[in-house]
This record gives C-alpha cells, structure tokens and sequence, in this order.
C-alpha cells in the first residue's frame, strides 16, 4: 500500500490514529511530514498496531514496511528524549515477560548460548564489513579521533593502559569476541591472554587472528573459569549475564583474580534499577539480554572489589553506532546475497533506534575499573 492511502481514509475519525499523533506531537515529529525525523506511512493499521503492540508493534511494522523515516536515529533520538515509550501502554505479553524474568533465570547455563546463536554467528561476513579491522563491536572512543578506526585503537589502548598491562602478564578476556582486544593486548603490551566466548563464529575467527601469539580462544561459559589471572577484561558481555547472575559473575571474577591484580568492567548501563528490556529489541537482536544499573553493578561488586574508578563515556556510543550504520549500509550491496530486505530493514533499526537511545542519555557506557584493595591504591589513566 502506497503512502497516498493515508489520504484515502478518514483519519479524524480513526480513534488510533488520534493517540499515536498526539504522542508524537509532544516530540515534534509529524505523520508523513517532510523533515528527516517526520514518519511517512505506508499501511493506516500501523497506528493501531502501535497502540495495541507497543515497541514491538512499531518495530516490527517498519520490518515489514508500513511506515518509512530518513532518518530514523533523530527520529529516536526525539521519541526518547520526550521518554514517549513510556506513555505508550503496556502489552500484556511484556508484562508477563518481566514477570518470567524476576521468576526465572533467562541467562541459565543452558539459555545462555541462545544469544552466541542468534546474533553473534549471524556471519563473520557481516561484521567484518560493518566493524572495524580490530572487529570490536562496543563503543568506541573518540575524544581525539575522527574515523572509527582511530576511535576503536583508542579504545583498546585505553584498556590496556587502566588495566597496567606489562609484559609477561596474564589477561583473561571474559566475552572475547573476535578476539580484537586479546591480539591488540598481545601484539602490543606482550601479555598471555586466555579468551572466552560463547559464540562459535566468533571462536574461529578469533582463533585466526590470534595465530602465532601467546592467546587461547575457548568456547566456554564464563562460570566455569577456574584460573588465576593477573588481569581480566569483560567487554561488552555483562549486559548478556543477568540479575540473577550479577553476584555469581564477580564472584567467577574474584576467584580468577591474583590477590594484586586489576579488573576492568566495560557495559553499556541503565539509568535505572529493573527487569525492562524492549521488548523488540529483546526478539530480534539480543535474546535473554538486559543492561545494568549503577546499583546492580556495587551491590554485585561490593563483597570482592574495591572500585577504583568509573568512567561514563556513553555520547561516544551515537557516534560509533552511526558509524556502523553507515559501513552497513555501504556493504549492502555485497552482503544483500545472505541477507533479505527485511533483514535490513531490521538491523537499520536496531542500530538507528541505539544512536538515538544514547544521543538522548537514555542508556549509557560505563568501563569500570576494580581491585581488590591492595595497599597504596591505583592511579588509573583516562
């Protein structure tokens, strides 16, 4: 159905229509307006389906075409901002999937591969397009730099540098990916680096790109780790453990780590303390997943660690994840053979719907640095 079908029908008298317009005038974004924000539509059922679904609804009616936007991250960005998500109502089946979530262990040994198989072996021919050469899907950081390539060897500096790593060190790398940071940790400060992941994919192309250097990349689950480290690294992992797993996670990480040795968290965090995951993106993207707050991470962290340090650099996160859109978008035309046109239209939102998340200070990322006290304290390098 054409986008002229909205003139075909009487929207003043559509009851549907009337809620989702007065919402998204609170934000300034206008139905089948013409600045890049303006949403035009495609199908007249998409308002009820709004209403009635919620962020799923929305979502999945633009997976299937019924409404367009040019630029669906300041589109976000203003949705957010005005917290519009939160004035929509409810659907029943999110209730009761926070509800299984405060009952159940989402992120069970069992359930926790679901993710590693549903989004991080999408293709390695996907994501060495869309990333950079170091593959790090997490923020960048970009304080001086200007392509994404600067803003990801920045960050993975960074890291090394709070960590203090020196030559002959061990690194235990919890959520190693691609195993970008242990070859960077490696290659460049000459540590041993043991990597695990949950993600076959990942597993091989990581054990790849470590071929030569003193790394081990492991399909493993993170609580069965019993070694003794003089560093650890999470990046990007802890928002796939789980409330229900918060206090066993540090407490894998304290058993793993030398009486003197240095632990550096790095999460993308919520600004408050429940069960909520969007429930689209929950389906989609990220299965089981849900971000922590400041507080899910002290009360975890409070009975191993002294916290040395917390660094909040969540702005970078609209940049690099436009970044992304961008590489994306400019590889469709080799990737368009795997992937349909829905599959695109999918992770275009995804990663637009993020940007515009951390553009408004929605959600944020935190790289937390721990110890366990050791006398005469740290000095952590930003």
């Amino acid at each position: 159905m054409s986008s002229s079908c909205i003139e075909e029908v009487n929207l003043k008298e559509n009851h549907w229509f009337r809620i989702v317009q007065e919402l998204l005038q609170t934000a300034d974004i206008e139905v089948n307006g013409t600045r890049p924000w303006d949403i035009q539509v495609n199908n007249p059922e998409l308002f009820r389906r709004i209403v009635e679904q919620g962020s799923l609804g929305l979502g999945e009616s633009y997976m299937d075409g019924w409404w367009e936007c040019e630029r669906l991250d300041m589109f976000f960005h203003r949705v957010l901002k005005h917290k519009l998500d939160q004035q929509l109502p409810h659907h029943f089946s999110d209730t009761l999937r926070v509800v299984a979530a405060r009952l159940t262990n989402l992120q069970s040994r069992r359930r926790a591969w679901i993710v590693g198989k549903e989004h991080y072996d999408l293709g390695n021919d996907l994501f060495s397009l869309m990333l950079d050469s170091h593959m790090q899907y997490s923020c960048g950081y970009w304080k001086e730099a200007s392509t994404l390539e600067e803003a990801q060897n920045a960050k993975l500096q960074m890291i090394c540098e709070k960590l203090q790593l020196q030559p002959g060190m061990s690194l235990l790398d919890i959520g190693c990916g691609w195993g970008g940071l242990a070859e960077y940790a490696a290659r460049h400060y000459g540590v041993s680096v043991y990597g695990v992941t949950i993600s076959a994919e990942q597993q091989k192309l990581a054990q790849q790109r470590c071929e030569g250097l003193d790394v081990n990349i492991v399909l493993q689950d993170y609580r069965d780790l019993e070694q003794k480290f003089d560093r650890i690294v999470s990046v990007g992992m802890f928002e796939h453990v789980g409330p229900k797993n918060y206090a066993t996670y540090f407490a894998v990480a304290n058993r793993n780590l030398k009486a003197d040795g240095l632990f550096l968290l790095h999460t993308i965090g919520a600004l408050k303390t429940n069960m909520d995951v969007d429930p689209w993106i929950n389906r989609y993207i990220f299965p089981n997943g849900c971000l922590p707050s400041a507080r899910h991470i002290t009360d975890a962290s409070e009975p191993y660690f002294v916290m040395e340090d917390w660094h909040n650099f969540g702005a970078d996160y609209d940049t690099t994840l436009m970044a992304w859109h961008q590489r994306f978008l400019a590889s469709w035309p080799q990737l368009t053979q795997n992937y349909g046109e829905r599959f695109k239209r999918m992770f275009s939102y995804y990663l637009n719907a993020c940007a515009g998340a951390f553009r408004a200070r929605d959600i944020q990322l935190w790289q937390v640095m721990f110890s366990h006290g050791v006398e005469g304290g740290l000095r952590v390098p930003h």
